[in-house]
Order: C-alpha cells, then structure tokens, then sequence
C-alpha cells in the first residue's frame, strides 16, 4: 500500500468515525475531510472544490425547489384529504399515505415527498385519534423505497448514475431504476400493510412552541368567487365539505353589507363570509371552495413582489394603540401598509367584519404585509410576534403549475430531450418565474448542509479512487467472491451498502462504495451494471436507524420514536429488501 493510499483511508476512515461520532455536523465533517485531503496531498488544490459544480448538486437543489413549489401548491394534499374522507380504518389510512409518499418519491427527492405528505398525516392521526408514529415511520420507509424508482427520487441514483457514465460513456436513463425499484416498493408496501404493528402505540412528540399555542379559532373574512364550490350550499354543508373544521359564523350581502339569518339561508356570488377556524385550516378551505381572502388585493401585496411579503402571529398589548379601536378607524393599511387578515379571542365568537371588531388586549391576530417593514410594525402598533409557525393564510398559490412543469421535466429527461441536470434546472427556474414559489421560500427549502457534503466529499471520494484505494479494496472483494455465483456477487455488494448506510449519510455511503461496486465488477470480468444497482439500493435503504438518511430523522421527533423504534420494523424490511432485490437486479441487469 503506498502512502497516497494509507493517507487517503486515513482521512476516509477519520471521516466515517466523525460521522459515528455524531458531535459535529455531517457537512462540517465533510468539509474537514476535504480541508485534509487538501493538506495530504490526495486532492490536488485546482480539483479541491469542482464538485461544488458537479451536476450532482444541480439536480438535488433543483428537485428541492420543485418538491417545496408542490407541497405549496395544496394539490397533494387535498388529493390525500378526498381519499382520507372515505378511508376510516387506520391500516388502509396508513397504506393510502405511505402509498402516495411512494409515488410521489418517485417523482421528487424523497426528503421533499415526505414533507409534504407529514402535514396530511399528523391530521389524519389526529381524526382517527390514532398516534402518529402509526403512520410517520412507515411512511419514512416508503419514501425511501419509492425514492429508488427514479433517477432523480434519491441522491445514491444519481451518484450511480455518474459513475456508471464514467465507465460506460452512457448513465443510466430516467426510469432505469424502476425495473427494481417498483418490485421493492410493491413488497415495502405490502409489508408495511401488514407489518406497522410492530411499532409501539405509545410514541407521542414532545410539541413545539407553535404547536402549545394551539390557536384554532381565527376569525377570518372571506368574498365568494363565480367560480366558488360554496355557491348554493348551507353553512351546514359548507361545514361538512370541510370535514367541520371551518365554521361560517356570518354571510354579509349586498352593497350595504346586510347581514343574513345563518339558519336555511345557502350561500351566493359575492357573499362576504366570516370563517372560523385555524390558520391552516382556513387557508385550505379558502384554496379549496375558490374563495378570495378579504384584503389580499390591496396595494400592501399586489404592489410587492411574491417573495417579499410575510405573514406574522402577533397578540395584542395592553399598551398597544389597537386597544378599544377598530382596524378601519387606525387605517392599517392606508397609514401602516399591512392588512388584517384574522383575529383570535379567546372564549368569544366574532361576528362583526374584521374592519368593524373592536381590538382588546390579548386579542391574537394575524397581519399580511412586506417583510421588510413588518418587525418595525409590530412595535408601532404594540403588538408581540407570537412563537415561529408557518402560516399559509394569504400565501399565493398555482394549483396544477409546479405539477405540469415537474411533468414536463420528467417527460423531456426520460425522452432523452435534455439531460436531468438541464431539465430539472430548467424546472425549478420556471416555478419561480410564474410565482409558484418564491425565491425567498426557495432559498428557505434548498437543504444547503446537504449540498455542502456533496461537494466537500466528491471529490474526497474520488481521491480513493485516483490514488488506487478503490482497486486495492475491490480486490479484497473479488478474492471473497472468488467461485461465488453472481447472485452472491451481487449481495455481496448489496448487503455492504446496506450495513454501511444506517451509520453514514446515505450520499457518503454511495460516493465511496460505487467506485469500489465497479472496480469491483470489473476484476470479476462481469458487467457492472447489477453491481451498481445493487449499490444504490443498499445506500438507499436506510431502515435501522433514524441517521443514515434524513427522511428517517424528519419522522423522529414527531412520531415520539426511539433509537431501537428502527430496527423493529427496519430489520424485517430490510431482510425483505435483500431475498427480493437480487433476483430483480439479476433478471433485468444481467452480469454477463
């Protein structure tokens, strides 16, 4: 072994024990690795931070923007509330959302499809008074099956994919995972069918701040569209349609703003309705019966850019110049520049319109306007920013347009129109340019820890390979396998990955274990394409500990999971992942 070759496993080894270690963060850990690799000699200082450009780090930034635009959108979500509607029974609650977290992966990064589907569970569980770590776990799960369909639902795929492009001169295509990867999201879902009642019943998450507020009864004002699903409906059956979370508790009409008798009366075109309920209950009912939030088109939002207004939780001082005034007589929005768009008081139901309410200390309300001038605001008018929650209420949203422009992407990339990296690039600008989502909330959803690991360790990996590592383990390998028959070859490579990802970022597992899969296949005379795949579905099933993957740490604290919760349901789904993936991988990737 010569010394490139021990520095190289030195740094690689010092790497993997500081990721175990878990006291300092994966991507500050990364780039010490790269900062040694630097100093030893194994990276030379002009390739040092090409994997910062690597096409890697283009496509998961960009899949992250999509997967924000999308989860804003609602579209997801009010799909998983028509199903959940008609869906009672807690199994087939739990095989509908690990389902459609499945599919989903398959068309965003895996991390992006599980936080937009979590919302849809936490509430689900809640309705079926059902714990969420019933469902959270299972659905981390099918998220990283479903992630392994295609190229772009996990990082592992498009790592694999580059190498294989490195040694064949072709990478695999968008849907070349699905060949294995719908077989294993198939038997997860199966088994997770089956298979949840292995987690315990008594997990709960310890709440967080803006969750202990638990503010659910905003009063908010809002006109009926033509084109609103409300109109001819009773407050009765407007309440049903929104499963009696939203409550109208007044219908104005007409010029004069009459009020109308609640009791048989249904609703009409240009109706003012006064609507109780939360935050994001109210912006969803909003979204979903076509109405239009009172306020949301004065000049306070239509003369700021999209990505410069806020909305902020504030309670009402004692001090504050609101108290025993209306929001029309202090001219909010012509002499402050913000809009009043709910109010919250405690053990009293509004009925007045929200110009017209008189203000009390304590009163929590809910204010619209720019960024940029709102803290300065909030002490103007003597009121306290309540804890950080996001709020949706007046956000603006594109329905179908974040979907069609994923669809588009996803058809030009697997036509071979356009590389993945140019297509989803593309995409993600395309969701900004029509207001889908904002730059400020792109910034927000782009995992920036993620990316710098990637481009620290790219080329810290690819270090081990230049200086010959790879070939020196490759041929510890093949002297193993030497006799094996290629399904034992195979695993091999398989179950390594696997037992490597739960205590390594599963990106850091593929980066090092690739190069090796194909040197690997190489020295055996095989093709290296089984060996590959084999790599990215071992990297990519990460179900014994919630550190391996993140998926797996988002459901950690609000399923309420331990350590051990993992392994009781990951080491079965695990044994399962591996009898089925080799004869899949051998079947549709043959090694000679």
């Amino acid at each position: 072994m010569t010394t490139p070759q021990i520095l190289a496993f030195g740094i690689l080894g010092g790497t993997m024990v500081l990721f175990l270690w878990g006291r300092l963060r994966y991507d500050l850990v990364a780039i010490l690795a790269l900062l040694a690799s630097i100093m030893a000699g194994t990276v030379s200082a002009d390739k040092a931070f090409s994997g910062f450009s690597d096409d890697i780090i283009i496509i998961v930034a960009s899949a992250l923007v999509l997967s924000a635009a999308i989860a804003q959108s609602g579209i997801i979500e009010s799909g998983l509330r028509f199903v959940s509607a008609h869906v009672h029974r807690v199994r087939w609650q739990l095989t509908v959302l690990v389902g459609s977290v499945t599919l989903l992966s398959a068309m965003v990064k895996n991390i992006g499809a599980l936080a937009m589907l979590m919302p849809a569970a936490l509430k689900m569980a809640k309705k079926s008074e059902t714990s969420p770590s019933v469902f959270l776990m299972p659905m981390s799960f099918g998220s990283l099956l479903g992630g392994l369909i295609t190229l772009i639902g996990t990082s592992p795929n498009i790592i694999v994919s580059r190498v294989r492009e490195q040694m064949t001169g072709e990478p695999f295509a968008m849907f070349d995972f699905a060949y294995v990867g719908l077989g294993l999201s198939l038997a997860g879902l199966i088994f997770l069918h089956f298979g949840y009642r292995l987690l315990p019943r008594d997990r709960r998450a310890v709440p967080t701040m803006g969750e202990s507020l638990n503010i659910t009864d905003y009063t908010t004002e809002a006109i009926v569209t033509p084109t609103s699903s409300a109109i001819g409906k009773t407050a009765a059956e407007f309440r049903t349609d929104h499963q009696d979370e939203i409550e109208i508790t007044a219908i104005l009409r007409g010029e004069k703003r009459s009020k109308v008798a609640l009791r048989g009366a249904t609703v009409e075109e240009g109706d003012t309705l006064f609507l109780k309920g939360d935050p994001e209950q109210l912006e969803r009912a909003i979204v979903t019966a076509s109405l239009e939030l009172d306020g949301q088109n004065r000049t306070a939002v239509t003369e700021t850019r999209n990505e410069d207004i806020g909305v902020i939780e504030a309670v009402v001082t004692a001090n504050s110049p609101l108290v025993n005034r209306t929001a029309g007589k202090m001219t909010l929005h012509e002499s402050h520049g913000v809009n009043l768009l709910a109010i919250s008081r405690s053990g009293e139901q509004l009925t007045k319109g929200l110009r017209d309410t008189k203000l009390l200390a304590g009163d929590v309300i809910v204010l619209q306007g720019p960024l940029d001038i709102l803290p300065e605001r909030l002490g103007d008018l003597g009121c306290l920013p309540l804890a950080e929650r996001t709020i949706h209420l007046g956000s603006v949203r594109r329905g179908l347009i974040p979907v069609a422009i994923l669809a588009g992407a996803m058809a030009l990339t697997a036509f071979g129109q356009v590389t993945a990296t140019v297509a989803f690039f593309g995409a993600a600008t395309l969701v900004l340019l029509t207001g889908t989502l904002s730059i400020r909330a792109a910034y927000e959803h782009i995992e920036w820890p993620i990316l710098v690991m990637l481009g620290a360790l790219i080329p810290v990996s690819g270090a081990l390979q230049e200086t010959g590592g790879t070939q020196l383990i490759s041929h510890w390998l093949s002297s193993v396998a030497a006799g094996m028959p290629p399904w034992a070859a195979v695993g091999l490579i398989l179950v390594a990955a696997m037992a490597a990802t739960p205590f390594l970022n599963n990106a850091a597992t593929v980066l090092v274990m690739a190069p090796i899969a194909a040197t690997f296949a190489t020295d055996l005379q095989m093709r290296p394409d089984a060996f590959l795949m084999a790599v990215a579905v071992g990297a990519g099933c990460d179900f014994l500990t919630p550190i391996g993957h993140q998926c797996n740490t988002l459901v950690m604290g609000p399923g309420g999971y331990r350590f051990g919760d993992y392994a009781r349901l990951g080491a079965p789904l695990s044994l399962i992942v591996v009898v089925i993936a080799i004869p899949l991988i051998l079947l549709f990737w043959p090694v000679r």
